[in-house]
C-alpha cells in the first residue's frame, strides 16, 4: 500500500455533539469525508478510527475501515496525530504516505487530495496541508496576559476595559493594495498528506519541508460551533456537485414543487394554477423506468386532482401528518426509506424529509427546509422543478441493453376453448364479454359509497361486480399491525383501520340483495382459507383469485374444494407459478385472466399478446384485467380474444384510499362498456362476405376485366 487515508472521528465533541455524524447536504460528515477520500484516484485504504458504534457504523456504509480508538486516545486533548499512529501501528506495514483527513471540513474536493499526495510522492515535499489563499491584514494582542489583568483590576475599579494591538504580517504605517501583497495562507484543518516515516520519527504533522495544496475558499468552513454547521449546510446546496438521485421511489408535494406557490382565482373564486409541461414527460419517463410514484398535499383541491390525473400519479390530498401517512405507504409498498425521494418546500415537509434517504427541495423553499435538504434543484417549482428531479433520478437506473427486436408475432386463432358457466351467464369465445366491475376496497368501509358503486356497475352495463374478502389478522403482517395510519376517521392503527374498512355478514347480505335487484352477479377475491368459507356461506357465483395469491397454494387448493368456477388473473406470476396453480385448479371450470400488477399499467407493460399466449398453452377462456389509465388497452385486449374484462370502479379517483387513482369513475366504465359492445359487433365471424350495403357501391363502382 502506497497511500492511507485515517479519519479520527471520535464520539466526543464539546462545540457540536455528535458532531461527525451530523448530516450536511443530507450526508454525515464522516461519510462525506470517507467519500472524498474513496474518490482520489491516489488513496489505496482510508480508514477511521473511532470510539463510537454509530460512526463506525456510518464509516463502513461509506467504505472505510474501521479501526477502533482507545478510550485514553479519544478525549478530548487527545491529538489527531495520536490515532493516525494508533491506527497505523495496526496495520502489518507502513504505508509511503499517509493522509489525515478531518471530518470537520464538510466540502473535500477529491483532486486536491490527488495534488497534494502527488508532491509528496514525488518528492517536492514532506508534508502538504490545505490552506486558503488570504491577503488579509493580521493583528495579534501581545501581552494579552498583563493586559488582562490590567484590565481586569481596571474593570474592578471601573474603568473601561481596553485591549491594544500590533500587526503580525504587515506594517500599519504602510498599507499595500492587494495585488502588490504576497498572499499569505490560512490552514483550513481539512487535510495533511504526510510522508509516514517523516510522522512516525517526530510524533507530529509537520516536518521536514512543507508545502501548501490550495482550496477554494467555499471549501475552507471547519465546523466547530452550531454556526458553523448551519453555514456549511446553508452552502452545501451550491457546493456540492450534482449526483444522480438512486431511489426507488418518489414522493413530491404539490404547491411550490408543481408550481410556483401561487394561485390564480377567478371571479367565481375558481382556482388555477401554473405548471411546466417538461415535467409531465419526466414523469412518463420516470414511471416507465419503475420508480414509484406519489402526490401528497394537505390542501383537498380538485386542481391537484386534475393535474395528478394527467401525469397519472396516484395523489392523496387533505392530510394532516404527512409523515405518518408517508410510513404507511412505504411499508405497505415494501420500499427501503434510504431510497426514497421526498420534495418538498415548506416547513410541514420537514417530517417526512427527515425519514428518507433523499430530501430534496426547491431553490426559493423555507430556510429551513433547504438546511435539511440534501439535494436543493436548481429549478424552481412550476418551473422543471420536477422535471430536473426526473432527470437526475433517470440518470441513476441502469440503461436497458437494446436487444434484437423479435420477430412480430403472427396472430393465429386460438383452439375454441369450452365457455364456463357463471351464475346464468356463459363466459367464452362466441359469448359477451363479461365485464366485471371491481368495487375491492374502493367501498372504504362505507355500505352506502358499495351500493353507489353497484348502481354505477348496472348502469353502465356490466355484468357482476366484485369485491376483496380478507380476515385482517391473518392479512396484516406483523410488522404492520401497530402502525399509525391517518384516516378518514381519524388517526388509528394499521390493523384498526382494516377491520374498520371490512365487510361482515351483515353488509354482504345487503350487497348480495341489491346487487340481485340490479340484476348482477357478486363475488370476491378471498385472501385466506377463512375468507373462502365466509363467501362460500355467502354463496357466490364464483371465486376469484387476486394475482397476489397464485402462489398460495393453501387457499387454491380450499377453492378448488368448493367445485365453484374459479377466475384467475395472472399479474406478477410465471409461467411456471401459472402451471403449478392450473394443476390445482384443474381446467374444467377455470378461467384465466391476463394482468400486469403495475398501478398504474404503463402500455409498454400491457404485454396484450400473453391472451394469445395464454389460450393456446391451457385451453381455456382468457379474459383481461387492467390496471391502466383510459380504456384503450382494455378495448385492444377484446379485439385479441380477452372473453372478460375487469376494471377497478370508482366514484371519484381523488378519493381517500390506495386504488381510488389507478380506477375509473363512472363516465369511463359507461364508455367502456359501450365500446366493447361495438367492438364485439364489428368483429363478426370470420367469412367473407359481400355485405348489402357493399352492393350499390359495388354496382357503380366494380370494373370487371378479361
Amino acid at each position: 500500500m502506497r497511500v492511507l487515508a485515517v479519519i479520527p472521528a471520535r464520539g466526543g465533541s464539546v462545540g457540536v455533539p455528535l458532531k461527525n455524524l451530523a448530516p450536511v447536504g443530507g450526508i454525515p460528515l464522516v461519510a462525506r469525508a470517507v467519500r472524498a477520500c474513496v474518490q482520489a484516484e491516489l488513496i489505496d485504504e482510508v480508514v477511521v478510527s473511532t470510539d463510537h458504534p454509530q460512526i463506525a457504523e456510518a464509516a463502513r456504509a461509506a467504505g472505510a475501515v474501521v479501526v477502533d480508538r482507545p478510550g485514553e486516545l479519544s478525549g478530548a486533548t487527545a491529538s489527531s496525530e495520536s490515532a493516525v499512529l494508533h491506527a497505523l501501528d495496526q496495520l502489518p506495514a507502513d504505508p509511503g504516505v499517509v493522509v489525515l483527513v478531518q471530518c470537520t471540513s464538510a466540502f473535500i474536493d477529491p483532486s486536491d487530495l490527488d495534488a497534494a499526495v502527488v508532491k509528496v510522492l514525488d518528492g517536492t515535499a514532506d508534508v502538504v496541508f490545505s490552506g486558503l489563499e488570504t491577503h488579509e491584514f493580521l493583528w495579534s494582542a501581545e501581552g494579552a496576559e498583563g493586559r488582562q489583568a490590567a484590565n481586569g483590576q481596571e474593570a474592578r475599579d471601573g474603568a473601561a476595559a481596553v485591549t491594544t494591538v500590533n500587526g503580525v504580517n504587515h506594517d500599519p504605517a504602510f498599507r499595500p493594495r492587494r495585488q502588490d501583497r504576497e498572499p499569505h495562507y490560512r490552514e483550513t484543518g481539512a487535510f495533511y498528506v504526510m510522508r509516514t516515516e517523516g510522522l512516525r520519527e517526530h510524533g507530529h504533522r509537520f516536518f521536514g519541508s512543507v508545502a501548501v495544496q490550495p482550496v477554494p475558499s467555499q471549501h475552507a468552513v471547519e465546523v466547530d460551533t452550531p454556526e458553523d454547521l448551519e453555514v456549511v449546510r446553508a452552502l452545501a446546496p451550491f457546493v456540492d456537485r450534482p449526483e444522480p438521485i438512486d431511489v426507488d421511489a418518489v414522493i413530491t408535494d404539490f404547491d411550490g414543487v408543481h408550481t410556483d406557490d401561487r394561485a390564480y382565482v377567478d371571479q367565481d373564486g375558481r382556482e388555477m394554477v401554473a405548471v411546466s409541461r417538461s415535467d409531465g414527460m419526466g414523469i412518463s419517463l420516470l414511471r416507465r423506468s419503475g420508480v414509484k410514484l406519489m402526490i401528497m398535499s394537505t390542501e383537498h383541491n380538485p386542481v391537484v386532482a386534475a393535474r395528478a390525473r394527467k401525469l397519472g400519479v396516484p395523489v392523496l390530498q387533505g392530510l394532516t401528518d404527512k409523515r405518518t401517512v408517508l410510513r404507511d405507504w412505504l411499508a405497505i409498498e415494501g420500499l427501503d426509506p434510504a431510497r426514497v425521494a421526498y420534495v418538498g418546500n415548506d416547513v410541514n415537509d420537514l417530517g417526512p424529509m427527515s425519514d428518507v434517504g433523499w430530501p430534496v427541495t426547491v431553490p426559493d423553499a423555507h430556510p429551513r427546509v433547504r438546511a435539511a435538504a440534501r439535494i436543493v434543484l436548481t429549478r424552481p417549482g412550476g418551473a422543471g422543478a420536477v422535471r430536473e428531479l426526473c432527470d437526475r433520478v433517470l440518470a441513476a437506473r441502469p440503461e436497458e441493453v437494446a436487444e434484437t427486436p423479435a420477430p412480430r408475432a403472427e396472430l393465429r386463432l386460438s383452439p375454441v376453448a369450452k365457455p364456463v358457466q357463471i351464475g346464468d351467464a356463459l363466459v367464452g369465445a362466441g359469448q359477451p364479454v363479461y365485464v366485471i366491475a371491481e368495487i375491492g376496497i374502493n367501498h372504504n368501509g362505507d355500505l352506502d359509497i358499495a351500493r353507489r358503486l353497484i348502481d354505477v356497475a348496472a348502469d353502465a352495463g356490466c355484468q357482476a361486480v366484485k369485491f376483496q374478502k380478507r380476515t385482517p389478522e391473518i392479512c396484516v403482517p406483523l410488522e404492520q399491525r401497530d402502525q399509525i395510519r391517518q384516516t378518514p376517521w381519524g388517526e388509528m392503527t394499521y390493523m384498526e383501520y382494516k377491520i374498520r374498512t371490512e365487510f361482515g355478514v351483515d353488509e354482504y347480505t345487503q350487497i348480495a340483495k341489491y346487487a340481485a335487484e340490479r340484476n348482477l352477479h357478486w363475488f370476491a377475491s378471498p385472501w385466506d382459507v377463512p375468507s373462502v368459507e365466509f363467501l362460500e356461506e355467502m354463496n357466490v357465483v364464483t371465486h376469484k383469485v387476486a394475482s397476489a395469491s397464485v402462489t398460495d397454494l393453501e387457499l387454491l387448493r380450499a377453492l378448488a374444494a368448493t367445485g365453484k368456477p374459479i377466475i384467475l388473473s395472472t399479474g406478477m406470476s410465471t409461467l411456471e407459478e401459472i402451471d403449478q396453480a392450473v394443476e390445482i385448479l384443474g381446467t374444467s371450470r377455470l378461467v384465466l385472466m391476463h394482468a400486469t400488477s403495475t398501478y398504474p399499467l404503463p402500455p409498454e407493460e400491457a404485454n396484450l399478446r400473453t391472451i394469445v399466449t395464454l389460450q393456446e398453452r391451457y385451453g381455456v377462456p382468457v379474459g383481461y384485467s387492467g390496471h391502466e389509465r383510459g380504456l384503450q388497452i382494455s378495448l385492444a385486449a377484446v379485439t385479441l380474444g380477452a372473453v372478460t374484462v375487469e376494471r377497478h370502479i370508482t366514484l371519484d379517483r381523488t378519493m381517500w384510499g390506495s386504488d381510488h387513482a389507478a380506477s375509473l369513475e363512472p363516465s369511463g366504465l359507461e364508455h367502456l362498456v359501450r365500446d366493447i359492445r361495438i367492438i364485439e359487433t364489428a368483429l363478426g365471424d370470420g367469412v367473407k362476405r359481400v355485405f348489402p350495403g357493399e352492393e350499390a357501391p359495388k354496382s357503380r363502382l366494380r370494373r370487371v376485366t378479361v
